[in-house]
């Protein structure tokens, strides 16, 4: 089974193919560039120089949320046209989830903070062991402020036993502040800290039999937009 998978959900925008659980190929980029104008471009050359095919994939993946509103309305709606035109089913996969996975050789914790501005963050705690992911927390991915989520996350994981590792464009806050109170932990490698499209693939080939169609592809914000919170604050129906 051969996967297409996109990523968009931040700063760095990505894509990569996976084929029976093995990457097969990736482009990835974080220069600033609007992913509007560098994701598909990315797909293509991608697909080009590994001389591989639209037609040839089982089944195009994204990271369906959370992240940020434009690039996930980019990212969904460039999987949403590749797969209709190619008559593929969707994988829509955590972004958190997808942070994770590419991290899931190691033991121990494995804490994916992604900043959501605002001073908010979105979070989720995963057990990496030899290879496996298992969600820490019962409750789905969470947006929470970032001091009240940072206060949980330790004293969720100060009792837990084996290494613990941060990983996400949040990564760096909640490691000053674990290490200012004593928790031991370590930063993700740089190469493995942002969001990418190999992650997602990986996370998508685990949950290759929970498909959607184009058209029922959504993403997941986990929160309202701006102009959605505004028109609230006005006493406006949204």
């Amino acid at each position: 089974m051969k996967i297409l998978a996109l990523e968009s959900s931040a700063k760095a925008a990505s894509c990569a193919v996976l084929a029976d659980g093995e990457l097969l190929a990736s482009a990835w980029q974080a220069a600033g560039l609007t992913h509007s104008r560098t994701l598909l471009p990315m797909v293509e050359g991608m697909l080009k120089n590994s001389e591989l095919t639209m037609e040839a994939m089982d089944a195009v993946a994204v990271a369906a949320g959370p992240g940020s509103f434009t690039g996930l309305r980019i990212g969904i709606a460039a999987v949403k046209g590749l797969a209709w035109a190619a008559e593929k089913p969707c994988i829509p996969v955590s972004t958190l989830e997808a942070m994770a996975w590419p991290l899931a050789h190691l033991e121990g914790s494995i804490v994916c903070a992604m900043d959501a501005r605002r001073q908010q963050i979105y979070n989720a705690v995963f057990l990496a062991d030899g290879g496996a992911l298992e969600r820490l927390r019962e409750n789905p991915d969470a947006r929470v402020a970032l001091l009240d989520i940072l206060e949980e996350a330790a004293a969720d994981l100060a009792g837990l036993d084996g290494p613990m590792t941060i990983v996400g464009d949040g990564a760096q806050m909640c490691f000053d502040f674990f290490t200012a109170r004593g928790i031991d932990c370590r930063l993700a490698p740089v190469h493995l800290r942002l969001q990418s499209a190999a992650g997602v693939a990986l996370a998508a080939w685990r949950r290759r039999t929970e498909t959607v169609s184009a058209q029922e592809l959504t993403p997941v914000y986990l929160r309202l937009s701006q102009a959605e919170r505004e028109r609230l604050a006005k006493g406006e129906s949204i």
